[in-house]
């Protein structure tokens, strides 16, 4: 079973490895579509040992293993499954391993990607950038107020979770001049990160940043950790980030601190519901940089979710663990 924060480690390559298991169909689910073309995944992948075909859910019944964003009950029938994503929440943990089907997850190939997204969204507010490209959709020349304007050497940023997506995040930011602290569930030491604050201390931790970034997981500890008591510690000048899961924020306590001026605004990648309802008030704040859930999308991202994929071939092979392994 996984941990229940980001510290768990990116690879359980200790555990047993699985040496009874054969896998000669290796099916690239349509729905990776939703990231990048599953037919270059599997071209990535033509050259392993094993048959590598685009399947829909009615091929799930051909394959031994799969790739895929979503899930299906099928895949209980399966040996293994593989997520292209970090988030594996959609995928039931229990039921995984009674019927003794490995899942492993993309953790590790996100972290200069979604720091760079950070880094876009701290750079945004701080030069003004956001309300630029507003005034040109209506052909305004409207330049910042003397005051509005910053640089970010100097500034602070809180980042909640200090796994790989946190510690991107961090290095990417600390190149910025950031001083970066960090909040994990026991509160240890973590290179790249100047303070780490144990998990019950969160509100002390966001109390003086300028930056409060998410990057955590969603699991029953983390659903709606930041509630309207986490916002009320924000200051009422710092900006808030999210690009771990959507239900880790309360959002109506989000919208609620947005509205009152209690924080000064918000990157946010990821949301409860996706995509972002019409009505939902968040599209239409100035000081609200929406994105649709991309934080982690490159031009490489299939060939980096292919180097997963054959490593765990390769270590199959070889009778060895394989890594990335969270049931």
């Amino acid at each position: 079973m996984p941990s229940s924060s980001d510290e768990a480690s990116d690879s359980n390559s200790n555990a047993d490895p699985d040496t009874d298991r054969e896998i000669t169909f290796l099916g690239i689910h349509d729905s990776v579509g939703n990231v990048f073309p599953p037919t270059e995944l599997a071209d990535e992948l033509a050259d392993l040992p094993v048959h590598v075909e685009v399947v829909d859910t009615d091929g799930i019944s051909k394959c031994d293993a799969i790739v895929t964003r979503d899930h299906y009950d099928s895949f209980l029938e399966l040996e293994w499954v593989h997520s292209i994503q970090a988030g594996v929440d959609r995928f039931p943990f229990d039921e995984f391993e009674a019927n003794d089907v490995i899942l492993t997850n993309s953790t590790g190939i996100h972290d200069r990607t979604v720091g760079e997204t950070v880094a876009g969204y701290l750079l945004a507010f701080s030069r003004r950038l956001h309300t630029a490209i507003a005034a040109q959709q209506d052909r305004r020349w409207d330049r910042p107020a003397w005051d509005e304007a910053f640089t970010l050497p100097g500034k602070t940023a809180c980042v909640l979770g200090t796994g790989t997506l946190g510690s991107g995040v961090a290095d990417t930011l600390g190149s910025l001049g950031v001083h970066v602290t960090g909040v994990r569930r026991s509160g240890d030491p973590v290179p790249g990160f100047e303070e780490v604050f144990a998990t019950e201390d969160r509100h002390t931790a966001v109390a003086d940043a300028d930056f409060v970034i998410i990057t955590l997981p969603l699991t029953d500890d983390t659903n709606h950790l930041a509630d309207a008591e986490f916002f009320d510690a924000m200051r009422d000048d710092a900006y808030f980030v999210n690009v771990g899961r959507g239900s880790i924020v309360d959002e109506p306590a989000l919208v609620d601190a947005l509205e009152s001026n209690s924080i000064e605004g918000a990157g946010l990648d990821v949301f409860e519901t996706e995509p972002l309802p019409e009505e939902s008030p968040l599209w239409e704040m100035d000081e609200v940089i929406i994105t649709p859930h991309c934080a982690a999308f490159t031009v490489d991202y299939f060939r980096d979710v292919g180097g997963l994929v054959r490593e765990n071939v390769d270590r199959l092979a070889a009778e060895e663990p394989f890594v990335n392994r969270v049931v």
